[in-house]
């Protein structure tokens, strides 16, 4: 297919999106299903396309005087990938796939139109509701970290070392342009790539099938790393689900000691059974109910709950959701954080700890919920994790605090999505 061709592809997928309000997933796969005649590279870019146009919505829709999914798509290759409008023409010219050409008044409006006389929400390429928070959050610097949210994420994986070391890894991918991650300690980094380029499918490298590594954002093995799990601890993951974090923190406790992965969502839990199996994992214990870890109460050195969220941190990966996403979900989300912290806490020991993740950047879901928590449960403390950090991670990239104990990874500060860290302890 010719630029035009996935132009017209990539439209025709963000229609379907804004018309039935689907996943975008969901909309290129099925896209994908219906243009068998597409290679791999053509559906590459053309997701290529697709996210970025979502990354940058309003921007987009601001500087082309338009929101129509025909003009974002336009913006895309305008902004974001450099071309210019007449080689653009010449591109086209005589390809009966691709789209209508620009008119000219949108051209125009592109040339002219200034982002920073757009509403400051527009130029963060956020919902204007939740701008408070933002603000709340990163105060002077909240558009910097909203705009670094609309950007393209890395590929990051994680070297599982209870098989193969990061520089075995590292060689095994040298031809992926594989680098090691700036912070987290096992981390693997590729880079994102611009305009179609795509990058590699490491599932299906013989490396991965080996369990040499997991594919895990350094945000998320950062602060599976700031649980501090030791070897011979009793430890639980109370919010496993897929198992990401059970299988970084048994890997750093070398096989010893215990570490208990439950999840109250059965299906989000099940694929953990074989990604354990290839990661030569031998201390997990999977709990398909909550009934099965009574037993343990007030006994686990450790409980780990990555509580249900909006997601905000991680809208680099997944942009669609930034628009999908209501108060009335955010309501939904702090109720069952409410729910997880009061359900989970039960199984700490006396001068154990509670660690609370989220993969959100709004201060409602994090800040706010452990200084509730332990306001109405005085049993438990809030910890500073900086000694943890500094222990690990020493003078790098240093993530944000609103109050100089909790911890707020972001794409601005850390170069990783959002997440948020709080260490609790029970008091013995």
């Amino acid at each position: 297919m010719r630029l035009g061709g996935r132009l017209a592809g990539a439209i025709e997928v963000l229609s379907d999106i804004e018309t039935r309000r689907r996943p975008v997933a969901d909309a290129l796969k099925d896209w994908g299903l219906s243009h068998r005649f597409a290679g791999s590279g053509d559906r590459a870019a053309i997701g290529n396309i697709v996210y970025d146009a979502l990354r940058m919505k309003l921007s987009h829709a601001y500087l082309m005087d338009d929101d129509s999914p025909t003009a974002l798509g336009y913006a895309v290759l305008l902004r974001q990938w450099g071309l210019e409008p007449a080689a653009l023409n010449a591109e086209f010219d005589g390809d009966r796939f691709a789209p209508d050409a620009l008119t000219e008044d949108k051209l125009t409006a592109f040339r002219a139109r200034n982002l920073e006389d757009a509403a400051p929400h527009v130029q963060g390429d956020i919902p204007e509701w939740i701008q408070p928070a933002f603000e709340a959050n990163f105060s002077e610097d909240w558009l910097a970290e909203a705009k670094a949210l609309a950007g393209r994420p890395t590929l990051d994986l994680r070297a599982n070392t209870l098989k193969a070391g990061r520089d075995k890894v590292l060689k095994a991918l040298e031809r992926n342009g594989a680098v090691a991650s700036t912070i987290a300690r096992q981390g693997i980094r590729i880079p994102a790539g611009e305009g179609p380029s795509r990058l590699p499918n490491v599932t299906a490298d013989l490396a991965f099938q080996k369990g040499w590594f997991e594919v895990q954002d350094e945000g998320s093995q950062i602060v599976a790393d700031l649980v501090f799990p030791q070897e011979g601890e009793q430890v639980l993951d109370f919010c496993a689900g897929g198992g990401g974090k059970t299988l970084a923190m048994a890997a750093a406790m070398n096989n010893r000691g215990q570490v208990h992965a439950y999840d109250t969502d059965r299906k989000r839990l099940a694929p953990i059974i074989e990604r354990l199996k290839r990661a030569g994992t031998r201390n997990v214990q999977v709990h398909e109910t909550l009934s099965s870890l009574a037993p343990m109460t007030a006994r686990f050195d450790r409980v780990l709950v990555d509580a249900p969220c909006t997601g905000t941190g991680t809208w680099r990966r997944r942009p669609d959701t930034k628009w999908r996403l209501t108060e009335k979900n955010l309501e939904e989300r702090i109720t069952q954080q409410q729910e997880a912290l009061a359900n989970a806490s039960v199984f700490v020991r006396p001068g154990g700890f509670l660690l609370y993740v989220t993969c959100s950047i709004l201060p409602q879901e994090n800040e706010e919920q452990v200084h509730g928590f332990c306001e109405a449960n005085p049993e438990f403390e809030i910890l500073s994790a900086s000694d943890t950090w500094q222990t690990l991670f020493g003078g790098k990239p240093q993530p944000r605090s609103r109050d100089g104990k909790t911890m707020t990874l972001t794409p601005a500060s850390t170069d990783t999505d959002g997440f948020f860290f709080c260490a609790m302890g029970r008091k013995a």
